[in-house]
């Protein structure tokens, strides 16, 4: 499986931003996809993540009520609808996908500036 991610960017407090996670292979194996995010000195840590059979959703408590994650199961892809973004939200964003075994994306970056 691999994964692809698209759009982050520069944007300015109260902006918003929709990144994009594109699977490609053995997308059968895939039965949950998340985002996690990692800011400079910081560990990773889960934004939110989403089963491909239900579509049931989780959040991290700093982005509920900002954050949407959602997916098209017939383009492979999952998205993250991110508004009211703040300067805290400034990391590197990582698309994972679960099955087996864990994919993970190459990362993209979001930098909100104040």
């Amino acid at each position: 499986v691999q994964l692809v991610e698209s759009g982050g960017g520069l944007v300015q407090a109260g902006g918003s931003l929709r990144l994009s996670c594109a699977a490609s292979g053995s997308t059968f194996r895939i039965n949950a996809m998340g985002w996690y995010r990692q800011a400079p000195g910081k560990q990773r840590e889960v934004v939110a993540g989403i089963t491909i059979g239900g579509g049931s959703t989780n959040y991290a408590d700093s982005v509920k009520g900002r954050f949407t994650i959602s997916r098209d199961n017939a383009k492979n892809t999952m998205y993250l609808q991110m508004n009211n973004l703040k300067p805290e939200d400034t990391a590197v964003y990582y698309c994972h996908a679960r099955g087996v075994l864990s994919y993970w994306g190459q990362g993209t970056q979001v930098t909100v500036s104040s």
